[in-house]
C-alpha cells in the first residue's frame, strides 16, 4: 500500500511520424509507509482520458498496490473518476498550484498580481468555511469580469479542499504536486539543450535514466515531518491502516 500517490505531467517535444509534437510524460510517485519516495510508473501519451487513466490504475492494482489513502493530482481530465473506480476509499486532492495557473490563464497582465493575491485568501484560509467565504468575496469583486474563475473553483471544490481536514504537516505535503517537481526539474535540465527527441524510445530512455538518478538520492532520506504525518494518517484511515500496522 502507499499512503500517498502523486500524479503529475511534464511536456516533451518528440518527433512522431516526421512531425514534432508535444507529448506529455505522466509520472506516478508514491510515498511508502516509511515515508520514502518511489517512482511507480512513467507513461507517454498525447491525450488523457478517463479510459486511459482507468487502464493505468488497473495496471497499478494488478501489480500489487491494494490500497492508497490519498491521491494528489494535477487536475488531468478523467483522472478522478478513474481513481474512484479502482480505489473507491482513497481521497483526492487537486493541486492548488495547477488550479491557480488555470485560473490566471485568461486574466489580463495588469490584473494578474491582484487576482493571484485575492485567490491566495481562498487556499490559505484556516477552515473550509472561511475558504468558501473568501471565494464568495472574490466572485463579488471579479465575477463580472472573470466569471470562469469562481465557476472553476466551485466545479472542483470537493477535490480542491480535501486538505482542510488535515493538520498543517499533511496539508503542506498534499495540497500541491511539489514532491514530483524535483524530478521534473531534473528532466527539464536534461532536455533544455535539445530541440526535440528523434523517437519516443529515446525520450523514454532519458526519462528512465532521470528517474533512476533521482530515486537513488531519495533512498537516503524520508519525507520531512513523516514522524508527525504517519500517526495522523493511521487515525484518519484507521480501517485501512490496521491491515498494515499489526
Amino acid at each position: 500500500m502507499y499512503p500517498i500517490i502523486f500524479m503529475d505531467a511534464t511536456v516533451l517535444k518528440i518527433r512522431v511520424d516526421r512531425i514534432v509534437k508535444n507529448i506529455a510524460a505522466y509520472i506516478m510517485l508514491g510515498i511508502t509507509i516509511d515515508g520514502k519516495k518511489e517512482i511507480l510508473g512513467i507513461y507517454l501519451g498525447e491525450n488523457e482520458t478517463s479510459k486511459y487513466w482507468l487502464i493505468l490504475l488497473n495496471e497499478l492494482k494488478n501489480r500489487g498496490v491494494e490500497d492508497v489513502l490519498i491521491f494528489a493530482i494535477d487536475g488531468l481530465n478523467g483522472f478522478n473518476q478513474a481513481i474512484e473506480a479502482v480505489y473507491p476509499k482513497a481521497e483526492i486532492q487537486r493541486c492548488i498550484v495547477h488550479q491557480i495557473r488555470s485560473s490566471l490563464r485568461y486574466v489580463s497582465w495588469k490584473d494578474r498580481k491582484v487576482v493571484a493575491r485575492e485567490l491566495k485568501t481562498i487556499y490559505t484560509a484556516k477552515t473550509e468555511e472561511d475558504a468558501q467565504l473568501a471565494l464568495t468575496e472574490f466572485n463579488d469583486i471579479w465575477g463580472q469580469k472573470y466569471p470562469h474563475i469562481a465557476q472553476s473553483w466551485l466545479n472542483n471544490w470537493n477535490e480542491l479542499t480535501t486538505f482542510f481536514k488535515y493538520p498543517q504537516s499533511i496539508k503542506t505535503l498534499i495540497y500541491t504536486t511539489n514532491p514530483i517537481e524535483s524530478l521534473n526539474s531534473n528532466i527539464k535540465r536534461k532536455t533544455k539543450t535539445k530541440g526535440s527527441f528523434p523517437t519516443i524510445d529515446s525520450a523514454f530512455k532519458m526519462l528512465y535514466l532521470s528517474t533512476q538518478e533521482v530515486q537513488s538520492k531519495w533512498e537516503r532520506t524520508s519525507m520531512r515531518n513523516w514522524s508527525e504525518i504517519y500517526p495522523q494518517l493511521c487515525i484518519f484511515f484507521s480501517e485501512v491502516m490496521e491491515k498494515y500496522t499489526k
